[in-house]
């Protein structure tokens, strides 16, 4: 059953730092644009959901980032400052004169954040969903992350394909099991693409999954979230895998120490993809937070 889409989309291109990027773009009434960035592996085209549940005079923008969805691959590997530097000047073209509110989903939420206390001139208000940065490394994991990095360089690394839509949809299905069949079946429809030999492949390069061989500083993280001052709403996943992983960083209270004002709010019957299993009550939380 395909998924009954309320608003259309418009689908543009744009060069920038060299690559095209595919943009979405659900345009409304009010002009100043709430700018949806999408986690990773995942595709500016799921916002769908979430969008369906907005008023229609919201104007919205998502885009593929570099190396996923419909957007081009690099040829040198994938930084995590490009992605600050690649919404920094997408934001030029799309919003040059007004800043922005910024709605990010896991990796796209602290980018958004990061982005936020960098550039805080350009943002308006921010919300991020399930983007709390990452935990906690220490010196001496680098060895081992080098070693992991230069293996992985040498044995070359792949994503898994699919017999058909179907199988690709019953997989991420086990994995994500509050996602409805019509959602998911859309969310496949944005990830995959056929290949000529008729198996699914994704629309993503494979050399994200690399690990990075620089460590996580979550201290120079909460250095640049001390300088958001636009308005910033926090939100989780009540039954969140990733929060369980590490509840000594992602509880209320901890999250609410590390900003100078942040509303920090849960999203019941939802784990880390909360815009894909309950996009509706995300949308009204959004949306309560935006007016």
């Amino acid at each position: 059953m395909a998924h009954p889409v309320r608003r259309g989309v418009q689908l543009e291109t744009l060069a920038v730092r060299g690559l095209s990027f595919q943009l979405y773009r659900w345009p409304g009434s009010e002009p100043p644009s709430i700018v949806l960035l999408h986690g990773w592996g995942d595709s500016g085209a799921t916002w769908q959901f979430m969008v369906d549940h907005l008023p229609q005079r919201r104007t919205l923008l998502a885009f593929d980032a570099r190396g996923f969805g419909r957007t081009q691959w690099v040829q040198d590997g994938y930084w995590f400052p490009d992605y600050l530097a690649d919404l920094d000047a997408l934001l030029e073209r799309v919003s040059p004169d007004t800043p922005v509110d910024l709605v990010g989903h896991s990796m796209g939420g602290n980018v958004a954040m990061l982005y936020a206390g960098i550039r805080p001139q350009r943002v308006r208000r921010l919300v991020s969903l399930e983007g709390f940065g990452l935990t906690r490394t220490t010196a001496d994991m680098a060895p081992a992350r080098y070693r992991q990095w230069l293996d992985e360089l040498v044995q070359g690394i792949e994503f898994l394909t699919y017999d058909s839509f179907a199988q690709f949809a019953q997989v991420l299905g086990r994995r994500h099991p509050r996602i409805s069949a019509d959602r998911l079946d859309f969310i496949c429809r944005s990830w995959g693409k056929k290949r000529a030999d008729g198996r699914i492949e994704l629309r993503a390069d494979p050399r994200h999954k690399l690990v990075n061989p620089v460590l996580y500083q979550r201290e120079q993280a909460q250095a640049c979230w001390r300088e958001i001052v636009a308005p910033l709403l926090l939100v989780a996943g009540d039954r969140s895998e990733f929060a369980r992983l590490v509840p000594e960083e992602f509880n209320e209270q901890q999250l609410a120490t590390g900003f100078r004002s942040a509303r920090v709010a849960s999203i019941a019957g939802a784990g880390h993809m909360l815009q894909h299993e309950q996009p509706q009550a995300v949308a009204e939380l959004v949306e309560s937070f935006l007016r």
